[in-house]
């Protein structure tokens, strides 16, 4: 089975090559933008790669070369940064995915599955869970939610006009893993960020908002079940999350710190103020996306895909919190160490101009 997976050195996809390399008579190919070197090791020396930008012109027909031939593709490339440029991120984000949708088609290959997320939701409830029917119409306020939205409507396109192609759309919480510390340190936190309190396993305060109510699945899991649903004949729209829910609470109480309750407006307006002043790298988008996206049900997964979470969410959480503080990485270029990586000369984290990452 020939399996090209768009994406493949980031945070999912390199869980996803250490998951599919187990299989037996499974041929991965591997494109992105940025290839591992050749001495990147394990699991990158398992893959046949491929360099594309898929956002670039001409992006579909090259794909569509590489395509052909496979049993399925897996879109995993999402950019995060630079921020300050939305125009950059949607060319990546949604021009990349319609360029993957049509050399898919192109190609003739029989399955799609495709990396969505939580952020593809409409605003939703934060005190029960809902199912893969919640609108899918994206949290107003949030470019990555809108893209998200956009790209799932492409998708929607795509199987109304092809019905014989498979598509699965796989809706994960936040995806952590020690190896993607560094990673997320730098998109998300920026250089000016404490991580060596980490290494302490502390947090002193955390900001309280009866809203901020997340949830959490560790990349492993996540990448079993991509596995799961390239390797069987599943279709359809798929929420993934661990137990427990993530309050501020709860991150509280086991990482030895105090909440400290912040209004909404005040959250906003902090992100917004330090993002424009470059503090850090995150716009308030992100602020309304955790304030809104729904907790959900993954009761369609563990009953059609038959998978279920290993790894508990807080565990997922110590997981990647040890890897900012001792700067888990790979030798994947968007996972790659930054110089002044903590335990380096300087202990931050430097901000790459930009990059491809999916913390969803």
């Amino acid at each position: 089975m020939r399996i090209v997976v768009v994406g493949a050195s980031g945070n999912a996809g390199t869980a996803l090559v250490r998951r599919l390399r187990r299989e037996r008579d499974v041929e991965l190919v591997g494109v992105a933008r940025r290839l591992p070197g050749p001495d990147a090791g394990e699991p990158y020396d398992a893959v046949r790669w491929h360099s594309c930008d898929v956002g670039a012109p001409g992006a579909a027909e090259k794909l569509a070369t590489i395509f052909a031939g496979a049993d399925a593709v897996v879109h995993l490339a999402w950019q995060i940064q630079p921020s300050h440029d939305q125009r950059v991120l949607r060319r990546t984000n949604v021009g990349g995915s319609r360029a993957v949708v049509d050399a898919v088609l192109r190609a003739k290959v029989p399955a799609l599955v495709y990396a969505s997320s939580v952020g593809v939701y409409a605003p939703g409830p934060k005190d029960h869970p809902v199912s893969e029917r919640w609108p899918a119409t994206g949290v107003h306020g949030s470019s990555y939610s809108r893209d998200k939205a956009d790209v799932e409507a492409l998708l929607d396109d795509a199987e109304r006009a092809h019905p014989g192609l498979r598509v699965v759309r796989l809706r994960p919480g936040l995806n952590f893993q020690r190896d993607a510390g560094t990673e997320i340190t730098r998109y998300f936190l920026g250089p000016l960020a404490p991580v060596r309190l980490l290494r302490y396993g502390r947090i002193p305060l955390v900001p309280a908002h009866r809203r901020l109510r997340m949830q959490a699945v560790h990349t492993d899991d996540v990448a079993d079940a991509y596995a799961r649903a390239v390797l069987g004949d599943a279709r359809g729209a798929f929420n993934l999350a661990a137990d427990p829910v993530l309050t501020p609470e709860l991150v509280a109480r086991h990482f030895h710190g105090w909440t400290v309750p912040v209004a909404a407006p005040v959250l906003r307006g902090a992100a917004a103020l330090t993002w424009r002043a470059r503090l850090q790298p995150i716009d308030a988008g992100w602020v309304e996306l955790a304030l809104n996206a729904p907790l959900m049900s993954s009761e369609r997964a563990e009953a059609e895909l038959g998978w279920r979470p290993r790894v508990d969410a807080l565990t997922a959480l110590r997981d990647l919190f040890a890897g900012m503080a001792h700067g888990g990485h790979t030798h994947s270029p968007p996972l790659s160490a930054a110089p002044g990586l903590p335990g380096r000369p300087g202990g931050l984290v430097r901000a790459r101009p930009a990059g491809h990452g999916n913390p969803y």
